[in-house]
């Protein structure tokens, strides 16, 4: 692929100030069109950030010719149909966290990129950061000796009535849509940096309360 040109479906807060910006950083990368369902907004984002082309559905996105990598931002509850579409037609895959609403989704979209051997990662980027790389470099050359006791601990206070009311919040919370309220939306980066310097768990046991 001599050039990676992206289309992005959907374009909420991430894309504005984390994903959309790098895709035209990179060399031989650019965006060049991206999707939401809301054409007034379609329409804006594409003049806003002088991207060429929008488009109100994702399969209009997935098949257009010059686009050549898709970058899923939706609520996970789109992840597996998006992601599937996407490799079906041949191109690679790069999803937001959490990869899906659930395992069994997550396996499938797995399975499918295998099967047609197309790449599908998802949106862990913290590996990328000079303080993890820092971490496991020390961790790889010994030089704290060999962990025996690792305690991450996270804390967010739940939504208030007032933040419910905003579609944009309401949602992370609706099981249907995103899989696990706030957890399930913040923690895979916790969890993932946690594989990358220590290796696979043998052994997870989890709780969960009001």
């Amino acid at each position: 692929m001599a050039k990676i040109n992206w289309g992005i479906i959907g374009c909420g807060d991430v894309t504005e100030l984390k994903s959309r910006p790098a895709f035209n950083k990179v060399p031989g990368s650019a965006l060049v069109a991206i999707m939401r369902r809301n054409a007034i907004k379609a329409e804006d984002y594409a003049k806003r950030h002088h991207v060429s082309k929008w488009y109100t559905e994702a399969n209009q996105l997935i098949n257009d010719p010059e686009v050549n990598a898709i970058y899923i931002a939706t609520p996970p509850s789109w992840h597996e149909e998006y992601t599937i579409a996407a490799i079906n037609a041949g191109k690679p895959v790069y999803v937001e966290k959490p990869m899906a609403l659930d395992y069994e989704a997550a396996k499938r979209m797995a399975d499918a990129a295998k099967e047609k051997n197309i790449k599908l990662v998802v949106a862990h980027y913290r590996r990328e950061w000079p303080m993890f790389k820092k971490i496991k470099e020390l961790l790889g050359n010994n030089a704290i000796g060999e962990p025996l006791l690792v305690q991450l601990e996270f804390y967010r206070p739940a939504l208030t009535s007032e933040e419910l009311s905003i579609e944009k919040n309401a949602w992370r919370v609706d099981p249907s849509v995103s899989g696990g309220g706030l957890f399930h939306d913040l923690a895979p980066h916790q969890l993932d940096i946690l594989y990358w310097l220590f290796g696979n768990a043998k052994k997870i046991h989890g709780t969960a309360s009001d």
